[in-house]
């Protein structure tokens, strides 16, 4: 049995790790202190009240648009993302690995690329929509809608992999023990099987919200960056720094708040999941 001198001394890291581990430390905070150092804090009320810029960006409203649509994305995700990741967790047919690489591809394809993809698939002239103008008269691109489809996109495939190791892992054996005392399946489903993965389902909505509203890439080239119409803070803060590094400053921050929140609303699973 080691003694407690023995355990400090095996918890002491090798000096050899200590320089590039603190150098890495200063490569990832330095960027953040310097945008905290930076800004305008005497200044922010004036930066988000206003509501015409002569720079092409109204802070307020691209700010607004950006939480509405990430709300919006969210809700969206979770009604079409819930059954997904239960149908890739539970459900055995052929091409399942196929259609779950499909559905996470937006994880690592680049952003823009996924709204090139979004606009040959619905603009007006994409596969989709082509029919949906001719047909109602709909033309998505380039609309707050297209902001929110955009956001979707990216952002769904977050939620979708975390539900489906929820599911994965629920104790089939309540959902067996509910079937066999008379439940139909979808009673089984919704008052056993998804609040078992309430956690997990809390915790992918979050990081799809915070992931639709750092969005930039592909709402960029599939709903444009026009001043309050389709600009969100993201592609504002494009727009502002050409002209006003103040007013992207600004912008930013809010973004830089939201990670800082979902970094410590998810910090509790996170460790768990490494104890684990």
């Amino acid at each position: 049995m080691r003694s407690p001198q023995g355990v400090r001394r095996s918890q002491r890291p090798p000096l050899l790790l200590v320089p590039p581990a603190l150098i890495g430390v200063a490569f990832l905070v330095l960027p953040t202190v310097a945008l905290l150092v930076r800004a305008p804090w005497s200044h922010l009320v004036s930066i988000y009240s206003h509501a015409d810029s002569a720079d092409g960006i109204d802070v307020a409203a691209a700010v607004r648009l950006s939480v509405l649509a990430s709300l919006v994305t969210t809700g969206v995700a979770a009604v079409l993302g819930v059954p997904l990741a239960w149908l890739l967790a539970r459900v055995r047919f052929p091409g399942r690995g196929l259609l779950r690489g499909a559905v996470t591809m937006p994880l690592v394809l680049p952003p823009v690329v996924g709204g090139l993809a979004l606009l040959l698939a619905f603009g007006r002239r994409g596969l989709v929509g082509t029919w949906l103008y001719d047909t109602f008269g709909w033309s998505l691109s380039f609309t707050p809608t297209a902001v929110v489809l955009a956001q979707t996109f990216v952002a769904m495939p977050f939620l979708v992999v975390t539900l489906e190791g929820a599911f994965r892992s629920a104790d089939v054996g309540l959902e067996e023990a509910a079937a066999t005392l008379g439940a139909r399946r979808t009673r089984v489903f919704t008052h056993v099987t998804l609040p078992l993965a309430v956690p997990s389902l809390i915790s992918g909505m979050v990081l799809c919200w915070a992931r639709a509203l750092g969005e930039f890439g592909a709402t960029m080239l599939f709903a444009g960056n026009v001043m309050d119409y389709t600009q969100t803070a993201p592609t504002g803060v494009l727009t502002a720094f050409q002209s006003s590094p103040e007013d992207a400053v600004a912008l930013s921050l809010p973004m830089m708040l939201i990670a800082i929140v979902v970094l410590v609303a998810l910090r509790e699973r996170w460790l768990r999941g490494v104890a684990s």
